[in-house]
């Protein structure tokens, strides 16, 4: 924690030399934070530029909008130790919903820090067919199509200016044509030890000396000419990757700050919290209180048939409610059959009141409007939201959506230094998944070792 500066009036008697170290200690701090940059003390963020009660503020990373802290991603970056100036790196191969995607960017640029990539294409995201939810690879959109752009380059370039942003494969010095990449599996970089193929990358300490040698040998095994400007390399990854970096590995003050690198759009982000709002004035209508539960139901026709099927979802989800005493819900899901059919178990079973964002908008003409003009992927962005922003959250543990809100949500209880969350029910009092937690591969436990929250 640093220090706070002590005033004189009214401890006059305060030995001077004390006073004196005390001053010394919050000036060498402010200092040490390079001006004009943000400073993160435990929850607080300070301003050295900043004057008066202003000066200090605090700050809950567990909200959407959160502002990036970028410091320790500056230091993972700085401990990089093999810059090149002729790997760059493209982070495409991504697909399915947010959860999935916002990981598989994050951990392939964690990747191209620790390979020393100089260059990084803005990745795009690839979209699905919302007739056929499990057809995931149709066509790239851009990378707005779910993140703020501006904020994306600006964070990263600022935390890790090692790194060139570049627009697309076009604009890359000497790229070739046809532009062709290098696919690889990072965990397959080294002996594992382990016989399960979702199993964690055990060598992420040392992938930066197993890619050097994979440029050597390949380079090598097809006469490809040495690396240069003129020759750069460029890498690409298989898809699964977003499930391979143990994330605590660069410890909790990065995990739980990276993932502020993808922020969401900014109508897309303001029209989520709208739609809070909108909750909170439902909730105080028609449950006597602002407090709401947020429940994802994930029975939409993608979902694998070992999940936690409707009414085991639904028991549970109405079962904790009421015992957390909240009467008013925001429903997110894709299924509209399935959600009229909790909308129905919640009012008749306990007199709860259970709404979805389409029927909460309904009033608002205008904010209908926008929610209708995005995809359904996008509209999820705006369940998120408002899911991160509820009282207490009910999901389920195999959906990578459920898990990183519930993962987003746990940032609020100790800030920057948060610990892992408990895996298995109730783990910090602000969400609850539901789903057996027996087998790490099978019921998807290893996902919690390696989400970006």
């Amino acid at each position: 924690m640093g220090a706070r500066l002590v005033g004189v009036s009214g401890n006059l008697s305060r030995p001077r030399g004390v006073l004196f170290i005390v001053c010394l200690i919050s000036l060498v701090t402010i200092w040490s934070c390079r001006l004009p940059k943000l400073c993160l003390y435990g929850e607080a963020v300070v301003d050295p530029t900043a004057a008066g009660p202003t000066r200090q503020k605090s700050i809950d990373l567990s909200k959407a909008d959160s502002p990036f802290i970028g410091w320790p991603l500056e230091r993972v970056c700085k401990e990089s130790n093999a810059w090149k100036p002729d790997v760059v790196f493209i982070c495409d191969n991504n697909s399915g919903g947010i959860g999935n995607i916002r990981n598989f960017i994050l951990t392939c640029i964690r990747y191209g820090i620790e390979a020393g990539a100089t260059g990084l294409v803005l990745p795009r995201i690839r979209t699905r067919s919302e007739q056929d939810l499990s057809n995931l690879r149709l066509q790239h959109r851009g990378f707005d199509y779910f993140f703020d752009e501006d904020h994306f380059r600006r964070s990263l370039q600022a935390s890790c200016p090692q790194i060139t942003i570049y627009d697309s494969e076009s604009h890359i010095p000497n790229a070739p044509v046809p532009f062709k990449m290098e696919t690889i599996t990072p965990k397959n970089m080294g002996r594992k030890g382990g016989c399960d193929s979702r199993e964690l990358n055990k060598h992420t300490g040392v992938f930066d000396k197993a890619f050097d040698a994979y440029l050597r040998s390949t380079a090598e095994e097809l006469r490809k000419p040495p690396l240069s400007l003129k020759h750069p390399r460029f890498i690409t990854f298989t898809w699964g990757v977003q499930w391979e970096w143990p994330v605590f590995r660069d410890g909790p003050e990065f995990v739980n700050t990276y993932g502020g690198l993808l922020q969401f759009r900014a109508d897309i982000l303001e029209l989520g919290k709208k739609t809070a709002r909108y909750m909170r004035k439902y909730a105080a209508e028609h449950g006597g209180s602002r407090a709401y539960a947020g429940m994802h139901l994930r029975t939409e026709s993608d979902a694998l048939s070992r999940w936690p099927k409707f009414d085991n979802q639904t028991n549970a989800y109405l079962t904790k409610a009421v015992e957390m005493d909240l009467k008013a819900a925001f429903l997110a899901t894709g299924n509209k059959t399935e959600a009229q059919k909790l909308v129905n178990a919640a009012s008749t079973r306990h007199n709860m009141t259970v709404i979805t964002k389409h029927e909460l908008l309904k009033d608002h003409p205008e904010d209908l409007a926008a929610l209708e003009a995005l995809s359904w992927d996008q509209q999820a962005l705006i369940d998120f939201v408002v899911l991160v922003e509820s009282d207490y959250f009910l999901g389920i543990s195999p959906s990578s959506f459920s898990m990183n809100v519930a993962l987003k949500r746990h940032l609020k209880l100790d800030g920057l230094y948060t610990r892992p969350w408990k895996i298995g029910g109730d783990g910090d009092g602000r969400s609850w998944l539901v789903g057996s937690y027996e087998k790490y591969w099978d019921d998807w436990l290893f996902m919690y070792d390696s989400l970006w929250p």
